[in-house]
């Protein structure tokens, strides 16, 4: 099948087309409230920039990973999926065969406003502060840590959800709670770092690093549940086991490689980007299907 880089489908209503994803309201059906659809596309951003090539099966690798995760901690903590299939809510032929194996069905929740990030190692924008501050997210951490260095224990480092177009920011724990309100932000705290050690020692069985990740969480009849993707090489970054080594920054099962013929290009990170060679594009799909893979156990096959 080709590649899926933008829906439009006719029997739900467009809500946002983010950089990668759809997201569709589905009207009431019967006792059923309204839910939405998200719908994870084969668009890949890279330096805030949606490229013009898709990466084939992307979107149905993130969907797969993020229904394996969410599934998996469902003991940890409750979650927006609706069971049932789509035919339930989509009577459109063309419109199922868009988002077949990419659409994940949910529950309309409050998106709580700051993102919930963990890191159980020193890489990326913490190595950055790291390098200038000896803190992480104002975290202050002991001297002599490398780039890639395992962290003495994992760091709850949320940031802020930016409208479309700006920056994430990282803030400290202290200013989450005064976004968040004191009692959610240290459930979100704990329940972060529940499921990143939930989530670290499965990767690990797997011999892969889960090296840093972002969950989302929102609101639900009063409770607050786990929302978004999870676990994903799109929101998360996992390294090789074998691969790992302090000092050097390990290759991860993403978009990395894109971003590295990115800046080897020349290219000034303005749109539009250049057009990725074939070989760039089905080298990208193969770490996401690997990652679906070592994570899952499975044989890609969708």
């Amino acid at each position: 099948m080709e590649p899926i880089f933008k829906t439009q489908l006719k029997g739900a209503k467009l809500l946002n087309r983010g950089k990668v994803r759809d997201i569709y309201e589905l009207p009431a059906r019967g006792k059923a409230p309204k839910a939405l659809l998200l719908v994870a596309t084969d668009r890949l951003s890279a330096f805030d920039v949606v490229l013009d090539d898709p990466i084939p099966d992307k979107g149905k690798v993130l969907t797969r990973i993020s229904d394996f995760w969410t599934r998996k901690f469902s003991d940890l903590v409750p979650n927006h999926l609706l069971e049932g299939g789509l035919e339930a809510w989509l009577d459109d032929p063309s419109d199922l065969a868009q988002v077949r194996d990419r659409a994940i069905l949910c529950r309309i929740c409050e998106p709580l406003p700051v993102e919930a990030i963990v890191r159980g190692y020193l890489v990326g924008s913490g190595w950055k502060e790291y390098q200038s501050r000896g803190t992480v997210c104002s975290i202050p951490l002991p001297q002599g840590l490398k780039q890639a260095s395992r962290l003495p224990r994992p760091l709850f480092t949320p940031s802020t959800k930016a409208e479309q177009g700006a920056h994430d920011e990282n803030i400290s724990p202290e200013r989450a709670a005064e976004i968040l309100g004191r009692e959610t932000a240290q459930e979100v705290e704990r329940l972060s770092l529940k499921l990143y050690e939930a989530g670290a020692a499965w990767a690990a069985s797997r011999g892969i690093i889960l090296a840093d990740t972002k969950f989302e969480f929102g609101r639900l009849d009063g409770r607050i549940v786990l929302i978004d993707e999870v676990l994903t090489p799109d929101s998360s970054r996992f390294w090789p086991a074998d691969a790992w080594k302090e000092g050097s920054n390990p290759p991860s099962f993403d978009k990395q490689y894109v971003r590295d013929w990115l800046e080897a290009s020349g290219w000034d990170k303005k749109a539009p980007a250049p057009r990725l060679p074939r070989e760039v594009i089905d080298r990208t799909r193969s770490k996401y299907v690997e990652a679906y893979e070592r994570v899952t156990g499975e044989r890609w096959n969708f």
